[in-house]
Parts: C-alpha cells; structure tokens; sequence
C-alpha cells in the first residue's frame, strides 16, 4: 500500500478508525472523513502515531446532506486528483425516527444514499487511479432486510431502528452487487464486508440501556482492529485485486440474502437512490 491514497468515511472511531490505523501502518496515504473536528483531531493524531505514518489527512463531512456530499467530493478531486481506494464505512443506528435536513429518513441517508453518492462523485478519481477498489462496509443484518421501494425513508409505516437498519445493510449488499456489474471493464472493483460483531459506538445513538450492555460484555465482542482486517484485506491484498461483486466475512466470500441476488431490484433501487442523489456513474 505504499503511497495508495485511501479514503475513509466514519475515520474518527471503531472500524473506520482501526481501517485508517492499519492502512497507514502499511504506508499508504490515508484521508481520514469525520463528521466532528474535534473528535476527528483526535483521532486524526492517534492514528499518526500508532501507524508511524505522516501521511494521513483528515476532511470533514457530515454526510447527512447532498450539498455537504457533494463538497466532499469535489474537495477530493481538488486535492487530489486520484484515490486509488474508496472505503464506505460511516453508518449510524438510531432508536427513533430521525431526519436529515432535506427531510429524509436519517439511517437510509447516511447509511445508504451517502454511499452511492460519494462513489458516484469520486468514480473519476478512482478511474484515474486504476486498477482501484471500492470497499461497502455491510453487515450481516442485511439477513433480517427489506427494501420497500415506494417508503424508502419509512414515512407510512411503523419505525423501528433496528429494522431501518437492518434494510440499509441490505442496500449495500445490492448496492455494490449493482455497482460492479455496472463498473466491468474500469480496472475498479467492488465488494462489500461483514466486519463482525464488533464493540463499537453504533449502539450509543440505538439505546442508552443497549449501549451500557454492550459495554459491560464488551470483552464477549471482537475489537474495532478485529472488524477492520477483512475491510484492510479488501482494500490492500493482492489475492483479491481482481475480485469484484462479492460479499465478505472473515477474508472469505460469504453469500447473501435471495433478495439481494435480485437484479431487477437492485437495478431499481440504483434508479431510485440515482433520482435521490441527483448523479448516476459516468
């Protein structure tokens, strides 16, 4: 990964941050996203110094929003020119039903439209760079998912978290299942990867009485270094430099949902997140 040029959104804690920790350890230029300065500081310092790597840089974003997407990426190509690796980590779990500022559901938004969004803006960068990698950080809840095409932001029915959650895991599955095929021939491929079960702070925002559970267990769960290594192994191994479309779990190819293998519902959902987002691959 020497001089690799990585970027990685949800870079401030958990597996983000371990990915951006590991990648840098291995040389690579890594740009850290985070929503919060402060904490992204923070986190932009620790990883420089458990890495021994200089070269990481941080941007922020709240990718809860077109315009604030939409500046993150022309930063990019801005500063610099190509990424030869594009990490979509950053996700959220909430317990009620939350909106973004435009108004629309915020797990299907930051989880889902952010990652189409921020991929579609940066395909230049990443064709530049070619051969490069996409990496969709999923999950295994994507097993309990549904995608409801005409309530995509859970507008007319009764809201639980974790379902609206469990569906964006889902749409990352058919997310990258459609991006690839949609990218044959480019040099750039396209996986997606169940980390683990991992103590991270994605249960904070879920349940104050979860969040103090999983605390308490923590030693039960694998750490945020242990959820990185099949996302890093993506992004940097050379036995998977031409794999493209698949599923990850543990380093080796799992399979996924009936629904996920659907093609004309991933095609539709792509249609659907293409109208959201207002941009499509060119």
């Amino acid at each position: 990964m020497q001089r690799k040029r990585v970027l990685i959104t949800g870079a401030n804690s958990g597996i983000g941050k371990a990915t951006a920790e590991e990648l840098a350890r291995r040389g690579a230029d890594v740009v850290m996203v985070a929503r919060d300065e402060k904490r992204g500081r923070r986190a932009l310092e620790d990883v420089k110094r458990r890495s021994g790597n200089e070269r990481v840089e941080l941007l922020i974003a709240d990718l809860s929003t077109r315009d604030a997407i939409r500046s993150l990426a022309a930063d990019v190509a801005d500063r610099y020119g190509h990424l030869d690796v594009l990490v979509n980590n950053a996700a959220i779990l909430t317990g009620t039903r939350r909106t973004t500022p435009e108004g629309f559901e915020m797990q299907f938004f930051v989880n889902h439209v952010a990652y189409y969004m921020l991929t579609c803006l940066l395909v230049g960068s990443l064709r530049a760079a070619a051969p490069a990698r996409i990496v969709n950080v999923a999950s295994t809840a994507h097993q309990s998912g549904v995608v409801d095409l005409d309530d995509l932001s859970h507008e007319g029915s009764t809201y639980s978290g974790w379902q609206a959650y469990a569906n964006t895991k889902l749409m990352n599955v058919l997310f990258t299942y459609e991006l690839a095929r949609r990218l044959e021939g480019t040099g750039i491929t396209a996986n997606c990867v169940h980390p683990g079960v991992i103590h991270t702070n994605l249960i904070n925002n879920y349940s104050w009485v979860l969040s103090r559970m999983f605390h308490a267990l923590q030693i039960f769960f694998k750490k945020p270094a242990d959820g990185a290594d099949t996302p890093v192994y993506l992004a940097s191994d050379a036995a998977v430099s031409t794999v493209t479309g698949r599923y990850f779990s543990s380093r080796e190819p799992a399979e996924t949902t009936e629904a996920s293998y659907d093609r004309d519902l991933q095609r539709r959902l792509w249609e659907a997140t293409a109208e959201i987002a207002g941009c499509t691959l060119e």
